[in-house]
């Protein structure tokens, strides 16, 4: 009876051991002004942020001077918070005067690897102010591909741009796929129509993730226009915003880190899917 029941133990512990390392986390956060406007303190804050999760998507990184030792620098404080991390960043995006900025990808090394150093999709070029970027990332030998995007503002045409990169995505790429960003228009608008009928979903649904500068009727949320996308083969487990304000009080600290909050997609993959 006891040989039983360690033998019904043993079996418990590895399945939780396995649900816990098959299950994947990433945050998509428009960190804006990425770059020197960011002291120690306030990356440190960030760190504490997303310390828990295993990959980070960053858009509006700086793309002069900056920038890049900004994401170097979190970098680093994150490896100093228990968990070994590396990280990417993009080229300067091909775009218009004052528009051009690079993406950052951060991840846990212990379970993530990549094979590249990603590359922006030269093949939008033309097509949108701020060419997404693509990174392809492996767990255990198997492949998924992650598109880092911003897009142009809401008054000058975003949903042209994800109508671009929605036939890209669907056309061109063929491993489970997740597109994560700040897209400037909400999930629930037609221009996401080919996404869903493709299989995508979305991690979060009518949930804010912007800040407003100042509190109005203890509300400091504007638009829910930050989001991750992701294929059919890709199994939500959890989809939330991040909301690391909590009380109007806070509002005025919380936009020195960012004027978006972050949005999180816990997963996992159906490999046997491909």
């Amino acid at each position: 009876m006891i040989r039983r029941l360690v033998l019904v133990v043993l079996i418990f512990f590895h399945f939780l051991a396995f649900s816990q390392s098959d299950e994947i986390s990433l945050v998509s956060w428009n960190i804006q002004d990425f770059g020197r406007t960011k002291n120690t303190g306030e990356l440190n804050e960030i760190a504490e942020i997303v310390r828990d999760v295993d990959i980070l998507a960053i858009q509006e990184v700086v793309a002069g001077y900056g920038g890049a030792q900004a994401v170097a620098k979190l970098t680093d404080l994150l490896n100093r918070k228990g968990a070994k991390w590396d990280y990417v960043i993009s080229d300067p995006t091909n775009s218009p005067k004052y528009v051009t900025e690079r993406y950052a990808i951060v991840w846990k090394t212990k379970n993530i690897k990549i094979k590249n150093r990603g590359w922006l999709i030269s093949e939008l070029d033309s097509l949108v102010d701020r060419e997404p970027f693509l990174l392809d990332l492996y767990v255990e030998g198997k492949k998924f591909t992650l598109v880092n995007f911003h897009s142009r503002p809401y008054n000058k045409d975003p949903e042209s741009e994800i109508i671009a990169i929605s036939n890209f995505v669907i056309d061109s790429l063929e491993t489970p796929m997740i597109i994560a960003g700040d897209f400037n228009v909400e999930e629930k608008m037609p221009v996401f129509d080919y996404l869903k009928d493709n299989g995508y979903k979305a991690a979060v649904s009518n949930a804010k993730t912007t800040l407003k500068r100042q509190c109005d009727s203890n509300d400091y949320l504007n638009y829910p226009i930050d989001n991750i996308f992701y294929s059919q083969d890709i199994y939500k487990t959890e989809g939330k915003v991040i909301d690391f304000v909590r009380f109007c009080e806070e509002l005025k600290r919380a936009r020195k880190l960012s004027d978006h909050l972050p949005v999180l997609l816990k997963f996992r993959i159906n490999w046997k899917a491909h």
